[in-house]
């Protein structure tokens, strides 16, 4: 006698522990992949790494990777709001770049308090995404036009506002500590505690959100697997960076200050994806616009907002890369966005829309971080290091395409 299919659930809530992971099983065999191939990649390229060399498993490099990666995380981050629509942001990179070209000239030329010139630079990524959302949105001109012409564009504003060969230091102690201090040890613990107690708080207002509309949960185990995963994994991170990982008489300890930062954009974009009409909108219109306009939502406005995040988080992406090389100069973010947008594409976002998280970008940043990492422990020429990253976008959009023909979806050529 044969053991009969697990009945594919709907809604992702109903049934036991067991049926959920009869269909998580379902999904993967019909294509739906998600992250899980990102999460593959990650585990071999670790184990690897730790075999071609014996300095990628130390303390100072596990640190590291965390700000290595931290800047492609919050640009892959951002790009998602406008892959999941189907679209791109090419100018994503010199956005990041003009904003903090003009933190810098307000900072150390105009002497204006730091605080106001952060508020300056993210005004600026809030008008630019404007700018591009008006275009894409209501005109009506394909993103790839509208954000290429920006990039070409924006690398002369940023010649215009710096000077051709001019640098800028960043001088700004709260700005440089971003991503070169860390928390006290202590507050790597409560890093973990809250992010605990978020994800249980959310959990469980998820769970009455649906209990008072009368739809089925998730069974409640999964709940507490989910932050015992976190509490476990969290804990073995902030354990090791709490180790001295110096290699002089000054310790090194403690978590960078930059992974709460990013922990916390990381939630707000997945409650907005995830718990908000907003997200639920950009969704329906990544996966079919003329559905979704057809069902009354407002389409361009989607789309017009969906740039504004995109180019609003970049600005943050451009801080912490300032951060980390304590200076701006004229060809600041020319170079990250295509890497940004394969992060996004490896962790298991769809080019074509409709179908990622913030979570897998942050994933296939880390992927991408690895890659760079571990080949420069080996001292191989970054020529290298560029032909294994585009190998493996090609294999995650190979994946992307393949995995959507297999769930049924139409591929246009």
């Amino acid at each position: 006698m044969t053991t009969p299919e697990p009945t594919f659930i709907g809604t992702g809530h109903e049934g036991s522990i067991r049926d959920q992971v009869g269909s998580y099983i379902q999904r993967l065999r019909q294509g739906d992949m998600g992250a899980l191939p990102a999460i593959g990649g990650l585990i071999v390229l670790a184990v690897l790494f730790s075999f071609l060399s014996p300095y990628f498993l130390t303390r100072l490099n596990f640190a590291n990777l965390f700000t290595q990666a931290a800047t492609l995380v919050m640009l892959a981050m951002a790009l998602v709001f406008v892959i999941l629509l189907g679209e791109i942001d090419l100018s994503a990179g010199v956005t990041s770049g003009v904003s903090m070209a003009i933190f810098v000239i307000l900072v150390n030329v105009m002497q204006v308090n730091w605080i106001l010139a952060i508020l300056a630079s993210l005004l600026t990524g809030i008008v630019i995404g404007t700018f591009i959302g008006f275009f894409v949105a209501k005109v009506g001109i394909p993103s790839f036009v509208v954000t290429l012409g920006l990039f070409l564009g924006f690398q002369g504003l940023q010649l215009l506002i710096i000077g051709t060969g001019g640098l800028y230091r960043v001088e700004t102690p709260e700005v440089i500590a971003i991503m070169n201090d860390n928390l006290p040890t202590w507050g790597g613990w409560v890093m973990l505690a809250v992010a605990v107690a978020v994800s249980l708080g959310t959990g469980l207002w998820d769970r009455s959100r649906r209990a008072r509309a009368g739809v089925a949960n998730r069974p409640i185990g999964l709940l507490w697997a989910r932050l015992a995963a976190i509490a476990v994994l969290g804990g073995i991170v902030v354990t090791v960076l709490n180790d001295n990982r110096s290699l002089s008489v000054k310790p090194i300890q403690g978590v960078p200050i930059v992974i709460p930062i990013a922990l916390a954009v990381l939630w707000i974009g997945t409650f907005v994806l995830d718990r908000t009409r907003y997200g639920r909108y950009l969704y329906a219109v990544g996966g079919s616009a003329e559905a979704a306009r057809r069902a009354g939502i407002k389409v361009a406005m989607v789309r017009w907002v969906a740039f504004i995040i995109c180019s609003t988080l970049a600005v943050v992406s451009g801080i912490f890369d300032a951060s980390r090389i304590g200076a701006v100069d004229a060809s600041s973010g020319r170079a990250i966005v295509l890497s940004g947008v394969a992060a996004a594409v490896v962790g298991g976002v769809s080019l074509f829309g409709g179908r990622g998280r913030l979570i897998h970008a942050a994933i296939g940043a880390f992927v991408i971080a690895i890659i760079g990492n571990g080949l420069g422990l080996l001292g191989l020429p970054s020529g290298v290091n560029f032909l294994v990253t585009g190998a493996v976008l090609i294999l995650a959009a190979s994946v992307d395409a393949v995995s959507r023909k297999r769930a049924g979806g139409a591929i246009l050529r």
